[in-house]
């Protein structure tokens, strides 16, 4: 943390303020923290004990405070900015709050999805929106996880959508129209925004504001039917599952050839979700739909959930 009162009361920032050792206190919860500087550290306080706070859950790691620093005087620049913002009818600190409508949560190690469900849907409540921001534990890789899947945002201009930081790049860094393969795979567009350059607000607002809509295309499997029947044989939960659901429509997964599985790259499979509110149900529906109407086989091309919207509604008109 970079905020501080000192035994007279007064708020201090290690960003901006002659820090000098003395003894310091929270400002949430009123324990004692210490100042904590030297050649490889930047200044900042720390908890001596975080039993006693119920703001902070960890303390604060140098990826996590660098990304912090940055992401404030970059909104600084445009908009009416506080740092580590307290709430204290959730018993929250807002990493960096905009314009009192936006909170930025920064976070760089494994959370359980029950408390990032709680603390999204706290600032929800009070009519805050909150995005949260991925440090390079929590990047994406090849697979989506459960976590990871908490994290994900929606647009009918980039689909899901995610945000991940990269302090030692200096990038802001958006992943959007994910979609996976029926291994798991991911597939997605990525676009970089250099730390400082730009309105930061403007930028976080890009996923919903007009645009061209971007597509991109992806190769289809050819083995794909030797790779499902190898799950199957292995009993892979998931493809039991599946089959089980094919056996309710009358179908086995195993008579199924090549072009039945077009197309095998798909959305963000189907379930609650921690940071999307709207239904997306209309979506799902239109993307079937649409590649049933326009089969192919070797390669398949993707588009933003706008896209299909649009085509099924020119279609009603005609």
């Amino acid at each position: 943390m970079f905020l501080a009162r000192d035994e007279n009361g007064d708020l201090i920032s290690a960003l901006e303020d002659e820090v000098k050792k003395q003894v310091y206190y929270c400002p949430a919860c009123g324990t004692s923290v210490r100042l904590r500087k030297g050649k490889n550290v930047r200044s900042h306080f720390a908890h001596e004990s975080l039993k006693k706070c119920d703001f902070f859950h960890e303390n604060e790691g140098p990826e996590h405070l660098e990304n912090k620093k940055s992401l404030f005087y970059w909104a600084k620049k445009n908009n009416e900015v506080e740092m580590e913002y307290p709430i204290p009818e959730l018993k929250q600190i807002a990493d960096i709050l905009i314009n009192k409508q936006l909170a930025l949560e920064i976070q760089c190690s494994p959370i359980s999805c029950d408390l990032l469900r709680d603390r999204s849907n706290g600032y929800r409540n009070l009519g805050i929106q909150v995005l949260w921001l991925l440090g390079k534990k929590l990047w994406l890789r090849e697979r989506l996880t459960k976590l990871q899947r908490d994290f994900l945002y929606f647009s009918n201009n980039m689909g899901f959508h995610i945000w991940e930081l990269d302090h030692k790049k200096q990038v802001l860094r958006l992943k959007y129209l994910l979609h996976q393969d029926l291994k798991g795979k991911l597939h997605y567009q990525v676009k970089e925004f250099s730390y400082g350059k730009g309105n930061l607000l403007e930028i976080l607002r890009s996923p919903y504001q007009k645009q061209t809509l971007i597509t991109f295309s992806v190769e289809q499997d050819i083995d794909i039917c030797h790779y499902i029947q190898k799950q199957l044989y292995y009993q892979n939960p998931n493809w039991m599952k599946k089959q089980a659901q094919a056996y309710l429509r009358g179908e086995n997964l195993l008579n199924l050839k090549h072009p039945d599985w077009y197309p095998q790259v798909r959305p963000i499979e189907h379930g609650l979700f921690c940071q999307i509110t709207v239904d997306l149900q209309g979506y799902y529906d239109n993307f079937q739909a649409y590649y049933q109407l326009n089969p192919k086989i070797d390669t398949q091309k993707l588009y933003p959930p706008a896209f299909y919207q649009q085509y099924f509604l020119k279609n009603m008109v005609k």
